[in-house]
């Protein structure tokens, strides 16, 4: 539900930021359809912003009950570019993709073979010490 929260508030914010550009913008498409356990919604407005998302409650009942989101929303930046994004909003968390987003650097090999074989062989404790 926080994740549901906080894309509302990035669709919010996009919005806002486009109507500041052109307040005459107007939603010219929108679709809704909400369920106990699943969701989804689409809109375009008149200033090009548009934003689908859907999502499911996945183990119902149980202690690890959440909702699977996935959708992509895009705008118009005031240079002129098309700016997409699609996500992915599930136990790991919110996982969006943009060609305009960083990535990070990838892991070096070094510290990924240090890993396994701290993993593979863990330290004994000292004596006295608990393990």
């Amino acid at each position: 539900m926080k994740s549901f929260i906080a894309i509302l508030a990035f669709v919010a914010v996009a919005t806002a930021d486009a109507q500041t550009r052109d307040g005459e913008a107007v939603i010219v498409n929108q679709d809704a359809d909400v369920l106990p356990d699943q969701y989804q919604f689409s809109f375009k407005t008149s200033n090009d912003i548009q934003a689908q998302e859907s999502g499911v409650l996945v183990n119902v009942g149980k202690e690890n009950e959440s909702i699977q989101v996935q959708g992509s929303n895009s705008y118009v930046g005031t240079d002129g570019q098309v700016y997409s994004v699609t996500y992915i909003a599930d136990e790991g968390g919110y996982q969006p993709q943009g060609a305009h987003l960083p990535v990070p650097p990838a892991v070096p090999e070094y510290i990924l073979r240090s890993l396994a074989y701290i993993a593979a062989n863990p330290p004994k404790p000292e004596p006295g010490q608990r393990a």
